[in-house]
């Protein structure tokens, strides 16, 4: 297996601030959300940051599975639909949440379920972006990011080490 040559570690303290920051841009945009829908399982955590900083109760997940082996995405497989109460009127006043957009492919299946909802992911990747309203930070297309719950803790080499440039 290759991994991509950009890594992107992520902390546990930095995903909160990321998420806070997610919360501070959606509470900007002066619009009240009835529920959120993350999609699981990356959205799990910024729902739950989001769902304190912007007092929204009522959170649901949808589960779609993505089959890859860590360098290519594949087929996505949808496990657990939305409630269809939320799914009424296309999704209006639903915030859907997830930690990262990196091909947009997840988030395009989801906004056909809920076309009026809005989407926010704390990380998004050029590909990814269009199908997204809003985001925190933008990394490249070839970067993996290491999400906390993804790891333990390792020596990382330094950057100059590795550098082929």
């Amino acid at each position: 297996m290759s991994l991509p040559d950009k890594a992107f570690p992520v902390s546990w303290d930095q995903f909160h601030r990321d998420a806070r920051a997610l919360a501070w841009r959606l509470a900007g945009l002066n619009q009240s959300f009835r529920a959120i829908v993350c999609i699981t399982r990356g959205g799990l955590v910024p729902a739950a940051i989001i769902s304190r900083e912007l007092n929204i109760r009522l959170i649901d997940t949808v589960c779609i599975a993505t089959r890859h082996d860590y360098v290519n995405q594949g087929e996505t497989q949808l496990l657990k639909g939305i409630s269809p109460d939320l799914l009424a009127d296309g999704g209006a006043g639903v915030l859907v949440v997830d930690d990262l957009t990196d091909t947009g492919k997840t988030a395009l299946e989801v906004r056909e379920m809920l076309p009026k909802s809005h989407f926010a992911c704390v990380y998004a990747k050029p590909s990814g972006v269009p199908t997204i309203d809003t985001f925190v930070t933008e990394v490249s297309q070839d970067t993996w990011i290491y999400f906390p719950w993804d790891m333990g803790f390792t020596y990382q080499e330094p950057i100059a080490k590795g550098h082929k440039g």
